[in-house]
């Protein structure tokens, strides 16, 4: 009988692809992939150090794992793993803590599955972490998120990841295209493209080597692919000439994720931000220029330390004033060896819920009007296979969401479609177009 293995994955897109590829290793080795929620010999969790309660969310999944297989080898991975591993080794269950070097030679590490008394921990200094590994996430039929940089070289006085994941680095831009290839050829529809700072991709062996855009214009050769998104990328990475060519490209849709963090410029400068907010608003300008139905999405932080309520007010008319479509908000929290836990002005807490709430309905009312702005019009959407209440749903190229009555037919299909409504869950009903109505 092989061993079975299960994994859990806490955070963001980058982390799931890994989680993806760590999977395929385990499979190779002869290992059975089997859901978190049933028995298996091995847990794997991939861990997040950017959302809040890292410890909590860690213990409670173990916890979980534990339950269904008290005796299962658990492995925890990740940002977390890297950041605090002496945490995490006291937690009760918990074999081995892999670091950022590590993660990827988790079976040369499992070995025979024996439980010691003490947790093992294998966690190289960061700054030993520079090889580049590849990763891209296989399962969701439809879609794909293929990493294609990871480190960053930012300084962002609350950020982590730098400690987290090390220096910025890439692989190289033939080996991401046959990547693509690869993806391609197993029938998904859409790539997401992902990184820890994606713009600055062209890194390797410490010296520049490529550019953003040269990855994306050999990308855009791809055939097989129908669509390929950009995760996130900062506003001073994201160049005019990007901007351009994915105006007129074949594959990359019409579909941004630009960072803000604040739109006031002694909160961005105290945030050791690279660029002020006119440079934000002209990247808005230039998109909405070329692109006039493209989504944009937002990340900002409210409560950073020193942050007045004017300073809040200024962020919000400024995002307010903005052509957005939609935000991510994250309420500012302190971390370990990061300079904005060492700065006065902290926002007591009830504040910072206060401006969370604020954008929230901000974020709630760009959406909805950007929602508005699209209905009538023909797109074409991706349906996807989950099914809730009877209903399947599917993005658009510019990441309207939008729900159909279930049919098994349209599952990973690319259909035309006409805007109809929106609904009162905020997803846009749609009307299927004469010529696919024959499906």
């Amino acid at each position: 009988m092989n061993k079975k293995v299960a994994f859990y994955t806490l955070g963001c897109k980058l982390n799931f692809s890994e989680t993806s590829s760590i999977g395929r290793i385990f499979s190779d080795a002869g290992y059975e992939t089997t859901p978190f929620n049933s028995q298996a010999d091995v847990y794997v969790i991939n861990t997040c150090s950017v959302t809040d309660h890292a410890d909590r969310k860690c213990r409670k999944v173990v916890k979980e794992a534990l339950k269904h297989s008290p005796n299962a080898y658990i492995t925890i991975v990740g940002c977390y793993a890297q950041l605090k591993p002496k945490e995490i080794a006291e937690i009760p269950g918990v074999d081995m803590v892999l670091g950022a070097a590590e993660k990827f030679n988790i079976i040369e590490h499992i070995n025979d599955l024996t439980k010691e008394k003490k947790t093992i921990i294998h966690n190289a200094p960061i700054d030993e972490t520079n090889q580049f590994v590849s990763a891209f996430s296989i399962g969701d039929r439809t879609r794909t998120f293929l990493k294609v940089q990871d480190g960053c070289d930012y300084s962002c006085t609350f950020c982590t990841i730098p400690l987290a994941r090390g220096a910025s680095r890439s692989g190289k831009i033939e080996d991401v295209v046959r990547q693509a290839e690869e993806i391609a050829a197993s029938g998904v529809k859409e790539i997401v493209l992902t990184g820890v700072n994606i713009g600055d991709f062209g890194v390797r062996d410490g010296k520049r080597q490529d550019k953003f855009l040269d990855l994306v214009k050999a990308l855009d050769e791809v055939e097989g692919i129908d669509r390929i998104r950009i995760s996130s990328i900062e506003p001073n990475l994201l160049a005019n000439e990007i901007i351009e060519f994915v105006a007129q490209s074949k594959r990359f849709v019409p579909h941004f994720h630009m960072p803000l963090q604040a739109g006031n410029n002694k909160v961005l400068a105290q945030m050791r931000r690279r660029y002020k907010r006119e440079l934000y608003a002209e990247r808005v300008a230039k998109i909405r220029s070329l692109m006039p139905n493209c989504c944009i999405g937002v990340d900002v932080i409210v409560g950073f330390p020193g942050e007045t309520r004017e300073d809040f007010i200024d962020t919000y008319n400024f995002i307010n004033e903005m052509d957005i479509s939609y935000l991510h908000v994250f309420t500012y929290s302190e971390r370990e060896n990061t300079i904005a836990a060492q700065m006065e002005g902290a926002v007591p807490g009830v504040q910072r819920s206060d401006r969370s709430k604020m954008l929230h309905i901000l974020s709630e009312k760009k959406r909805r009007a950007f929602y508005e702005s699209q209905l009538k019009k023909v797109g074409e959407v991706l349906f996807e296979s989950d099914v809730k209440e009877g209903y399947m749903h599917g993005f658009s190229k510019n990441y309207v969401k939008v729900r159909t009555l279930y049919d098994p037919l349209l599952v990973n299909e690319i259909v035309p479609v006409k805007f109809i409504a929106i609904t009162e869950n905020g997803e846009v009903d749609i009307e299927a177009l004469p010529e696919v109505l024959a499906h």
